[in-house]
């Protein structure tokens, strides 16, 4: 064989080779990359909105206000007990939500969640304040909430004196799309 053959046909080799190589790990990536499922499963949030509308499960969120406190009162200016220790901030997060037609709202509400989230990735849980002026749970018997009429909920959350200054805003989220949406102030 001749040499300027013998060349050709490397060339030709080491192209398919490459090309093969390529495809595999744009198979490969593409597999571990676009599968929502694995994102939703590693904490990562899916879509960022500046306050909302958000529709998650039938049920639309929209963040008023994010506030910091040291400790929240009642009416009559009684301190509400809450889970809080020392070097400790309240946050309290203002939501306009709304349940929407097809949401199954029993005698006890409805099911509502939303966590406080850090520009560090770290996540804080709502905590029931009895004696809020707003209700905290979607299950208050005294607030209770109407289909497709918009009612206001405090989400409260205590969280150390050092993640205020990186509060991101709270998200909510659902397992049926694999969507975690994170609504900012």
């Amino acid at each position: 064989m001749k040499s300027p053959q013998r060349a050709l046909r490397l060339a030709v080799q080491v192209s398919l080779l490459i090309a093969l190589a390529a495809t595999s790990a744009v198979l490969l990536l593409q597999t571990y990359l676009g599968d929502p499922e694995k994102v939703y499963k590693d904490g990562s949030v899916t879509e960022v909105v500046q306050q909302g509308p958000v529709t998650i499960d039938r049920v639309q969120w929209k963040l008023e206000s994010l506030e910091a406190y040291t400790q929240l009162v009642d009416a009559e200016k009684k301190k509400i007990s809450l889970d809080q220790p020392a070097g400790s901030v309240v946050i309290v997060a203002e939501v306009a939500i709304t349940p929407l037609d097809g949401l199954a709202m029993g005698a006890s509400g409805f099911t509502c969640v939303a966590k406080l989230r850090d520009d560090r990735g770290n996540i804080w849980e709502s905590q029931s304040a009895y004696d809020f002026a707003l209700p905290t749970s979607c299950g208050d018997d005294d607030h209770p909430f109407t289909r497709n009429k918009t009612g206001r909920l405090a989400q409260v959350y205590v969280v150390p004196e050092s993640a205020v200054a990186h509060l991101s805003g709270i998200q909510v989220e659902t397992r049926n799309d694999f969507r975690r949406v994170l609504m900012t102030r």
